[in-house]
């Protein structure tokens, strides 16, 4: 399991747009993906589009994201690329 953390900068958080192109990023690898609040009140796995936007993350918040299964090392790295290149 590997499991990192991020602060999204998106000026709207995570809605439907970033949320959707997250999503479908997680469904192409061979891990799974979870998103948590840091504050722990709330996760969702990535794959799961509305799950992500009911979350109600917002600008500035810290999210953790933990990668299980498959090649995680690979898998871990792609998606920490994705969030700092997308949120």
């Amino acid at each position: 399991m590997k499991k990192f953390e991020y602060v999204i900068t998106d000026p709207v958080g995570i809605h439907a747009r970033p949320a959707g192109l997250l999503a479908k990023a997680a469904k192409g690898l061979d891990s799974t993906v979870t998103v948590a609040k840091a504050d722990g009140s709330k996760s969702a796995v990535a794959t799961k589009l509305m799950a992500l936007m009911g979350m109600g993350i917002k600008t500035g918040e810290t999210v953790v994201i933990t990668v299980e299964g498959g090649d995680e090392e690979a898998n871990a790295a792609a998606m920490e690329q994705f969030f700092k290149e997308n949120l």
